[in-house]
């Protein structure tokens, strides 16, 4: 009796294995990514503007939404960061990158860029435009394809604190010369909501990295 009352339970221990095999795969999947997400945190919070010293070719200001026919909040806050650093006379001419927002929209974030520095009295010879990005990765590749066009080798990169580091890292993979950085706190984003998020950002351009890398995707 005692030997085939034994059978089910065995068989139940066996078919349990396997959810108890995805469980502890769930848990280490858990923790590498609290390790991942941890890690990147503390690279965003340990990225700064670099030590801007003489001048530079170019400012490459990365965009951020429009809302309607202006800059956003957000996006004022990186341009009035160029502004500070042009009137420092740290670069000579600036690069305003970025694409549509919508459809229904009159201006590209770069043209509405633009528009709102030449209301601050920076003259329209000085402004670069680059209407074509849609990511980080755009606004700095083809930012560094009118670069070469026009013989630009040092650059500074112009956007918020916590998207400094992803912006670095972007720009040395496509082997920027020294890249530097001009970098903005923000008073009007909810840093709550936009750092978890370039941690997620961060860990898909690094997918995206090994992509390009294996030639699985196209630059």
């Amino acid at each position: 009796m005692n030997r085939y009352a034994q059978g089910p339970v065995m068989l139940t221990r066996k078919r349990r294995s396997p959810l108890r095999l995805v469980f502890i795969f769930a848990i280490v999947l858990a923790v590498i990514g609290l390790i991942w997400a941890g890690y990147v945190w503390w690279k965003i919070e340990n990225t700064n503007s670099s030590r801007l010293d003489g001048t530079s070719d170019v400012a490459i200001v990365l965009g951020a939404s429009m809302w309607g026919d202006a800059p956003s909040p957000g996006l004022k806050e990186r341009l009035d960061e160029t502004l500070r650093l042009y009137r420092e006379k740290r670069f000579k001419m600036i690069i305003v990158s970025g694409g549509l927002d919508r459809t229904d929209y009159k201006y590209t974030e770069a043209e509405g860029m633009r528009n709102y520095l030449i209301d601050q009295g920076v003259p329209a010879k000085s402004i670069i435009l680059e209407n074509k990005a849609r990511s980080t990765y755009e606004n700095l590749l083809y930012s560094q394809q009118i670069m070469k066009e026009r013989g630009y080798v040092s650059a500074v990169i112009i956007t918020h604190q916590y998207h400094g580091m992803r912006s670095k890292d972007i720009a040395d993979y496509l082997n920027y010369d020294h890249p530097q950085l001009g970098l903005t706190e923000s008073r009007t984003l909810q840093m709550k909501y936009h750092k978890p998020r370039e941690i997620l950002a961060y860990t898909k351009w690094k997918a995206d990295e090994l992509l390009l890398w294996l030639g699985w995707k196209k630059a």
